[in-house]
């Protein structure tokens, strides 16, 4: 019976043409210890409709063979659900990194710990921060004089006094100074001195790749630059700098100066931003680095590799749109041995997936 016949003689073809892209010479094999991608799950701003824009912000960073999650975005119920349209997996993350206490950035964080109660979370050290905080009990004062009753823990305090958390049984390991936290990933950690936000304490993620640096910052509370230039003191050359650069209100003197300092100064690869950048910015990056800016919008995912784009992808329920569906049905129309069936469009909504894995990893 010849039911699947074209399906079975496409499917052949393609898979053939996807073993070429995997094996051809001179190219890595496209496993998850080479992917070398940073995927948008919150934002407020995309092309994906199968996902719900929102402010805040979160991406999925997959280098280097780990699999990162930086930041939840702002609602858990949006978090999950954008999670879940991409068909990203949680339970399987390395680590998290938390960029700051604003809740634009740590909503979701209550999603993620009752999917992976247990996953360890990077996340800025601050004074009595939400994220907890400890202090040696030295800290304050005392006076001998006064009787027990009077005295804090009646005289006899703990050497360190750790102080509460809004997330009490979360792994949550508490960052103060720029630290590498694995074998070419290190954290930036940065303080603001910005007006409405000062002290305020920041994680920044920057990847040592053989391109250079892959930054992803959350809001650059301390200053884009000011980021930037720590990085660099890991490798000058700046490769790729994604997420939230905190100019969504600055006047066109400091994006001028901002951009300037980012593409003459730095002299970055690539930029990718994202969440508060601010539209006014968008378009003066977009400007001044041309091809070399990257549209990073809710549901899309950026290379990071030596010719990094953006691949937009639908997601893993939407592999076959209708004009490729009313393309493959009239094939099969020709072939009057063929009958196509649901099943016979998803065998080939998948090899379709398949060649664009294919291609977007080469």
């Amino acid at each position: 019976m010849k039911i699947y016949s074209v399906v079975s003689c496409f499917v052949v073809v393609v898979s053939s043409s996807v073993l070429w892209f995997f094996t051809m010479p001179g190219r890595a094999q496209a496993g998850d210890s080479e992917r070398a991608q940073i995927t948008v799950l919150y934002d407020a701003f995309g092309k994906d409709s199968t996902m719900t824009k929102d402010w805040g912000y979160s991406v999925l960073v997959e280098i280097k063979g780990k699999r990162i999650l930086f930041d939840t975005g702002d609602n858990p119920a949006i978090f999950a659900a954008n999670v879940k349209a991409k068909g990203v997996d949680l339970t399987g993350l390395d680590f998290v990194v938390m960029s700051h206490r604003h809740g634009d950035h740590m909503g979701g964080l209550t999603y993620l710990l009752s999917v992976n109660p247990n996953v360890t979370i990077y996340a800025p050290k601050e004074n009595f921060g939400v994220y907890g905080f400890d202090l040696p009990s030295k800290f304050y004062r005392k006076a001998e004089s006064l009787p027990t009753e009077m005295r804090y823990f009646d005289g006899a305090p703990p050497e360190t006094m750790k102080f509460g958390t809004a997330f009490p049984n979360a792994n949550i390991q508490l960052i103060d100074t720029t630290t590498e936290v694995s074998p070419g990933i290190t954290l930036v950690a940065l303080v603001s001195d910005a007006p409405g936000t000062k002290e305020l304490k920041e994680l920044s993620l920057a990847i040592s790749t053989p391109e250079g640096v892959v930054l992803v910052v959350g809001c650059a509370h301390p200053g884009l630059e000011a980021i930037v230039a720590e990085a660099a003191k890991i490798d000058a050359h700046i490769h790729f700098v994604a997420g939230g650069f905190h100019l969504v209100v600055a006047t066109d003197p400091v994006i001028e100066r901002v951009t300037a300092a980012l593409h003459d100064t730095f002299n970055l690869d690539y930029i990718a931003p994202g969440h508060c950048t601010g539209e006014p910015t968008f378009v003066a990056l977009q400007k001044a680095f041309g091809d070399r800016y990257l549209y990073a919008g809710l549901g899309t995912t950026l290379g990071t590799g030596a010719h990094p784009r953006t691949n937009f992808d639908r997601g893993a329920n939407d592999l076959l749109d209708e004009s490729d569906s009313r393309g493959y049905r009239a094939l099969f129309a020709k072939n009057a041995d063929s009958e196509i069936t649901e099943s016979g469009v998803g065998q080939l909504a998948q090899v379709k997936h398949e060649v664009a894995v294919a291609v977007d990893s080469r």
